[in-house]
């Protein structure tokens, strides 16, 4: 249950009985709300008002535990519409972390679809695995604690999310377990990554390449002084997108490159 008093002070909780969860605005009594519906409302030890939220897939993303930075729901959204994902596809995760991206992508592919996902940390995937369970995704995943650069067993996926510090240097493990025309997805907190990763898929058997940045900036709506927030979220990464084609020899793909140079 996601307990929501404003939008940066919410808890995510397990209801059970004769739970208490301890806060700076009192003591929540979570067991009290035991066969009370969604959108009732508590107080806390010290008269703070208190919702009880249906927790959404960005909350359990949000509120994960973890221990490297997650992609964020402005990416993922992008992501998801950008690859086709939907239930039944196939995924390939290369690069699992605290399983942010997995939950996501296990809430849309669900109930006939699946999620492979790898990664070398041990650390990482007891982390992962505690976030899937705690998300309810965790069947619609398989974790492989293994080193992709040594080659993947999965075959005809719909789509591959790369998040390493060098994808670049997987393209081809993935390009072997990707269906025809499936989508590649890379991760890059910096230019200097996607520009290494756009070269390699351009030699590996890649076509529709496109590196963006996607920007958020909330509002501050208020009645008569409506304005931009002055925070706002910037940077979290670029993204590389590209389908997998048929490989070419090296003359095509430098006579494409120079129609596109024109």
């Amino acid at each position: 249950m996601l307990l929501f008093h404003t939008p940066r002070k919410k808890w995510l909780a397990k209801v059970t009985q004769d739970k208490k969860l301890h806060t700076h605005l009192g003591i929540i009594d979570i067991s009290s709300t035991i066969g009370m519906e969604y959108g009732s409302a508590v107080r806390t030890t010290e008269g703070k008002l208190v919702f009880l939220i249906e927790p959404t897939i960005h909350d359990f993303i949000m509120k994960s535990e973890r221990r490297t930075q997650i992609v964020y729901p402005k990416d993922l959204g992008f992501i998801a519409a950008r690859t086709g994902l939907q239930n039944g596809s196939k995924v390939l995760e290369i690069g699992t972390g605290s399983a942010a991206l997995a939950t996501f992508m296990a809430s849309i592919v669900k109930p006939d679809g699946h999620i492979y996902t790898f990664d070398v940390n041990p650390d990482f995937m007891e982390i992962a695995r505690r976030n899937l369970e705690k998300a309810g995704m965790d069947k619609y995943v398989t974790l492989h604690q293994h080193d992709p650069h040594q080659g993947v067993d999965i075959r005809e996926a719909d789509v591959a999310i790369v998040d390493l510090g060098d994808p670049w240097t997987v393209v081809d493990q993935v390009h072997d377990a990707l269906k025809g025309s499936g989508a590649f997805v890379a991760i890059c907190p910096t230019m200097n990554q996607i520009e290494k990763t756009a070269t390699e898929l351009k030699r590996a058997g890649y076509a529709d390449i496109e590196c963006i940045e996607l920007l958020i900036r909330n509002m501050e709506a208020r009645e008569g002084m409506t304005r931009p927030s002055m925070r706002m979220i910037g940077h979290t990464t670029y993204l590389v997108f590209a389908r997998k084609v048929q490989k070419q020899q090296k003359e095509v793909v430098e006579e494409d490159e120079d129609e596109e140079a024109e």
